[in-house]
């Protein structure tokens, strides 16, 4: 048995299996846990190789996050602390740039319960931490990866009826994180777009630092906040300062002009893992303004 917190922790941890060490009833058990979670989707199919296919990938989509609490609560917080969590449970390994458009937002149909857990956990990493969290593994903040995609989690939720989460933090949370002086955020907030020469990834960080305002202003106008909705929703359409009417691409911005040369398919340091033929479609909060452009 582990524990984040101490060896009591994983003594404590170890007791409350019942089962103990018997493996045939370990084993069958586990069966029964997964049979669960994959009978939410019930899906139809001649071919056993696509069913095969299909409940595999549901399977590794419910991987992660990680619960990282020990049997009474207790877990080592982002500040290195020990806390206890009251009234949900605390987890890690969220991969949010990679799972905010895809996983969460499957979660929030078919694991509601485990949803709002997700939210108050991040709350908790605010609070304890200092940020929503970007890229959290155990009780460290990596930073890993670009934007600050807890806040799309959170709005998706909300909008799907997933409730029961202090909004007024939440909000107050989302405005800090995309008000800081980090990862060219202050840079974007003060001149409508992250310049290349200023910051790596720059047209990367724009277009998802826009959708990031996008969601803070929806969140902000479902819970009441109409002065938020109207500054982040100016601040969502900052993405169009990158967009390059000549070529019809998102293209980074450097020494006041556009980056030199341009060629939409090459992979360099103005984008994320990709290059600006997959960025200039990274406008999900603006597609009718995007097609007008075009």
């Amino acid at each position: 048995a582990i524990s984040a917190v101490d060896a009591e922790g994983a003594l404590k941890n170890l007791n409350s299996e019942k089962d103990r060490f018997d493996f045939v009833k370990t084993v069958s058990k586990a069966k029964l846990a997964w049979n669960s979670q994959l009978a939410k989707m019930d899906v139809e199919e001649t071919n056993k190789s696509k069913l095969t296919t299909f409940y595999t990938a549901l399977y590794h989509s419910l991987l992660n996050p990680n619960l990282y609490m020990d049997i009474d609560g207790r877990y080592r917080g982002l500040d290195n602390k020990i806390h206890t969590a009251k009234d949900f449970e605390y987890y890690s390994v969220f991969s949010l740039w990679d799972t905010y458009r895809t996983e969460n937002p499957l979660l929030t149909l078919i694991d509601r319960k485990r949803t709002l857990d997700f939210i108050k956990t991040f709350l908790s990493m605010h609070q304890q931490g200092g940020l929503l969290p970007i890229w959290p593994l155990a009780n460290e903040e990596t930073y890993c990866m670009i934007g600050n995609h807890a806040i799309p989690v959170i709005t998706d939720a909300y909008a799907k009826g997933i409730r029961g989460f202090d909004t007024k933090l939440a909000l107050q949370a989302m405005k800090y994180a995309v008000n800081r002086k980090q990862f060219g955020i202050d840079i974007y907030a003060n001149q409508g777009a992250v310049i290349a020469d200023l910051e790596h990834e720059s047209a990367s960080k724009t277009v998802e630092y826009a959708y990031d305002d996008w969601c803070i202003a929806r969140f902000a106008k479902m819970i009441g906040g109409e002065d938020d909705y109207q500054k982040y929703i100016t601040r969502a359409q900052n993405w169009k300062n990158i967009y390059d009417p000549t070529t019809g691409h998102i293209r980074a911005r450097n020494n006041g002009g556009w980056w030199k040369p341009f060629n939409p398919t090459e992979v360099n340091n103005n984008y994320t893992e990709g290059n600006s033929w997959h960025y200039s479609f990274s406008t999900q909060q603006d597609i009718n303004g995007h097609i007008d452009l075009m």
